[in-house]
């Protein structure tokens, strides 16, 4: 019996001995998919939801599966779509703003949260690299909002918009699946796993923004 099927079997076991009932794999993953797949897109939309520690700890469960590597490419194309139909719906959102005489809730919301510096620094980059700096935006810290907010102010079509999203959501979710299964394989018991991968994400996505206060505090 490899390490993973000890933990796995570990945790049943402790949760049989205090009387939970642990649902079967095939109930948890019916609920566990649509649930990631919900989470990630309202994520997207109104960013109070941790959808990269949702995706790293999605990643420690899929290790623990009886199937591995399906689990795991199942969590990768869930949290993908989940993310581009939630940056496709912003996106739409915001452009009905744009268009808007009177502007709308979600546009102010996205300039709220786009800083007017981080706001010129995306349209350089925009207008430098075009579409193709979509890609990186959702792999920066805080960089998917003001990329977002120029493209609409450089009324890019949503098709176009399209296109460059979708490999930005294919390497968002890589990175943090990878850093699920980093921590997933450096522990044995798979709440262990989950820890690690969820203070991983908050130290990749909060330090660099912690360090820009500082730097600004600092100046």
């Amino acid at each position: 019996m490899s390490g993973r099927q000890v933990a796995a079997q570990w945790v049943l076991d402790a949760a049989q001995a205090v009387g939970v009932q642990v649902p079967a794999e095939s109930t948890q993953q019916a609920v566990g998919y649509p649930a990631l797949f919900a989470l990630v897109a309202l994520g997207a939309l109104v960013p109070v939801v941790p959808t990269g520690a949702l995706v790293s700890t999605a990643a420690v469960v899929a290790l623990h599966q009886s199937i591995p590597p399906v689990s795991l490419l199942l969590v990768f194309v869930v949290a993908a779509a989940g993310a581009f139909v939630g940056d496709l719906a912003l996106y739409w959102l915001g452009v009905r703003g744009v268009r808007s005489e009177h502007g709308s809730k979600w546009l102010d919301a996205l300039r709220k949260r786009a800083p007017q510096h981080r706001l010129e620094q995306a349209r350089g980059k925009l207008e430098e690299h075009r579409w193709q700096v979509l890609t990186l935006s959702r792999l920066v810290p805080a960089g998917r909002i003001p990329v977002m907010l120029a493209c609409l102010l450089a009324k890019m079509p949503i098709g176009r918009f399209a296109r460059g999203d979708v490999p930005a959501c294919l390497a968002w979710a890589a990175a943090y699946q990878l850093v699920g299964v980093l921590g997933g394989t450096l522990f044995g018991r798979p709440w262990e796993g989950v820890v690690a991968a969820v203070v991983l994400t908050l130290l990749i996505s909060g330090v660099p923004s912690l360090w820009r206060r500082v730097r600004r505090a600092t100046a």
